[in-house]
C-alpha cells in the first residue's frame, strides 16, 4: 500500500488539508469531534507526516522518553498502540524502556533521560514507586495507572471495574462468587479491586472466598482449585491474564458450569476463551487523552487527575 499523505487523510476524515496540519500541529482551536475524527483515521492508516514538511514549517520535533512497566505487559501494550501513532503524528520520537516494577531502575532511566536531553516523559506507574521520586519532572511527565496528587496523572476506575462485574453476576442469579487476585501490596490490581468484591459480598450478603497471589496465567492455573467448591457458581479474575489460567484449569477438570470474568480486555483471552466475561478499563483509548495531557503540560498549562471510565467488553 502506498504511504498516505495529508490529502489522503483530509479525504479520508471528510476534513480540509489545513485542519489535518492544525490536527498534527495539537492546534487547540480544532473542534474537539473533529479532533478526534482525523486522529482516528491517523490512527487506523498508522500514518506519519514527512520530516521535511514539517522542518519547512518550521515546526520542531520534541524526544519523549517512555517507561513501561513490562514490554510482555498485555495492558500496557494496548495501551502503547494508542499512543506511539499519535506521538509519530505529532513528530515526537520515543524512546522506550523497561522498569521491570523498580523504583530504581526508574531512578537510571530518568537519568538517562536528563542526559538525552528528552522534551517530556510518559510513565507507567507501580505501587512501590514514590511521589518523591517523580517530582523533579512534573512539568513534563504524565502518569499512567496510578494517580499522584502533583503530578498529571490519569488513572483506570479498579473499583468500578469488579464492582460492574459482582452487579451483573448477581443480576444473572450467580451467589456464590468467588475472587482469585493479586496480593493487596499492588495497591490498584491487588488491594482496590479485591476490595471492591469484599464490599459488595459484604452488601449483598454473600459468603466472600478471595485467594490473592501473583499476576501471571501460570500461578491461577496452579492455583484455581483455592477458590472451587461444589456450590461456586462464577470466579472473579483481577487480570485477564489470571482468567486465562483459570479457564484452563476449569476446561482440563471439566468444571462446564462455573463462569469466568476478569479485567482488562486481553485480546488473547478473548480469542481462546470467548465465554468470559471481562471488563475494559479503556487500555486501548487513552491515547488521545494522555499525548493531549503531556503537550498541555509542556505547554505549561496546569495538571490534570483523569479517571478513564471502564466498560463491559462482550
Amino acid at each position: 500500500m502506498a504511504k498516505l499523505t495529508i490529502n489522503d487523510i483530509a479525504r479520508l476524515s471528510g476534513v480540509g488539508k489545513s485542519t489535518v496540519s492544525r490536527v498534527l500541529n495539537n492546534d487547540p482551536k480544532v473542534r474537539e469531534e473533529t479532533r478526534q475524527r482525523v486522529e482516528q483515521i491517523i490512527q487506523q492508516y498508522g500514518f506519519q507526516p514527512s520530516k521535511s514538511a514539517r522542518a519547512m514549517r518550521g515546526v520542531g520535533s520534541r524526544t519523549i522518553g517512555i517507561i513501561v512497566t513490562r514490554l510482555t505487559s498485555s495492558a500496557e501494550n494496548q495501551a502503547l498502540s494508542s499512543i506511539l501513532p499519535l506521538l509519530y503524528c505529532a513528530q515526537c520520537e520515543p524512546i522506550i524502556v523497561e522498569s521491570q516494577f523498580k523504583p530504581q531502575l526508574v531512578q537510571e532511566h530518568l537519568d538517562f533521560f536528563q542526559k538525552r536531553g528528552v522534551d517530556g516523559i510518559i510513565l507507567f506507574a507501580f505501587t512501590e514507586l514514590e511521589e518523591q521520586t517523580l517530582l523533579a519532572w512534573r512539568h513534563k511527565m504524565v502518569v499512567i495507572a496510578k494517580d499522584y496528587p502533583s503530578l498529571s496523572s490519569i488513572y483506570y476506575h479498579d473499583h468500578k471495574a469488579v464492582t460492574l462485574l459482582m452487579d451483573y453476576l448477581y443480576q444473572q442469579g450467580h451467589r456464590t462468587i468467588h475472587y482469585l487476585g493479586v496480593k493487596d501490596n499492588d495497591r490498584t490490581t491487588g488491594y482496590i479491586r479485591h476490595q471492591a468484591y469484599l464490599e459488595f459480598c459484604q452488601k449483598y450478603q454473600l459468603v466472600a472466598h478471595s485467594i490473592q497471589g501473583e499476576l501471571g496465567y501460570d500461578w491461577a492455573y496452579h492455583n484455581a482449585q483455592a477458590v472451587i467448591s461444589a456450590q461456586t457458581s462464577a470466579i472473579i479474575c483481577a487480570t485477564d491474564t489470571q482468567a486465562i489460567g483459570v479457564v484452563k484449569f476449569l476446561q482440563e477438570k471439566q468444571y462446564q458450569h462455573i463462569q469466568v470474568c476478569g479485567v482488562g480486555n486481553n485480546p488473547l483471552l478473548h480469542f481462546l476463551f470467548p465465554s468470559v466475561i471481562s471488563v475494559d478499563l479503556g487500555f486501548s483509548k487513552i491515547g488521545n487523552i494522555v499525548v493531549e495531557q503531556l503537550f498541555a503540560v509542556l505547554d505549561g498549562m496546569p495538571i490534570k487527575h483523569i479517571m478513564v471510565e471502564c466498560e463491559f467488553w462482550w
